[in-house]
């Protein structure tokens, strides 16, 4: 991340629901922006809002990068999920608890959960999976059809799809760092070890029954109760 690799600059990182060809035909979209100094992050505020292209700050830079990496893992498997036809309600459910694998990652490096739940990590994640101008959630599609990593490739044409190396690099840090992550897990097999999409899909679906809020989702929650109970005490 660029705050390790420059940790006494002053720099800031632009995150959100991008779709390059939109934000370039003048379409309204939202961006973050984050920075440790808030001077930093509203000077380029400034810099690149426009009338069209609203842009919102955060100070959490390790919440707002790895959310921009993390949605392009999940975004492979959603394109999966069209390219198998496997409909709405598998998409929506697979989104969601793809959601709950990148707070918990994030959490585990010491961002802010609520990151998770803004533009760089909600809000970019309903664009990379439901886009058809994003080349992950095409990766995907394509893996479900059939196609290799050669073919697919080939058919890029020298653009690049992220959640490929991303997957790659996320399923050693995380096995390191003891996260559980099986989405990012079952495409590393996806991907790397020949699995079939159907396979990964139903190894997800057997999984264990757990709750639905825990670890970090849980101390969202109990923050947003907090937040809440605060708004409402009398001054």
């Amino acid at each position: 991340m660029w705050a390790d690799v420059m940790p006494t600059a002053r720099i800031a990182v632009l995150s959100g629901p991008n779709i390059s060809r939109e934000i370039a035909a003048g379409l309204p979209a939202p961006t973050v922006i984050a920075s440790t100094d808030r001077d930093t992050a509203r000077a380029f505020q400034v810099l690149v809002g426009t009338r069209m292209f609203r842009a919102y700050t955060n100070d959490d830079v390790v919440g707002v990068e790895l959310c921009g990496a993390l949605k392009n893992i999940v975004a492979l498997g959603a394109g999966a999920i069209d390219g198998m036809g496997y409909g709405v309600n598998a998409k929506a459910g697979f989104m969601t608890r793809g959601l709950a694998e990148i707070a918990r990652y994030a959490f585990s490096s010491g961002a802010n959960p609520l990151t998770c739940a803004g533009l760089a990590g909600f809000g970019d994640l309903i664009a990379t999976c439901t886009s058809a101008h994003s080349r992950n959630r095409s990766v995907g599609e394509m893996l479900a059809k059939g196609a290799t990593i050669a073919d697919i490739t080939r058919r890029l044409g020298g653009q690049v799809a992220e959640g490929i190396g991303t997957t790659q690099t996320v399923h050693a840090l995380a096995a390191a760092k003891g996260v559980e992550m099986p989405i990012a897990a079952e495409t590393y097999r996806v991907l790397f070890e020949g699995k079939s999409v159907r396979e990964a899909m139903r190894g997800l679906m057997e999984r264990e029954r757990g709750e639905e809020l825990s670890g970090p989702l849980a101390e969202v929650s109990r923050l947003l109760r907090l937040t809440m109970e605060e708004a409402r005490r009398p001054d």
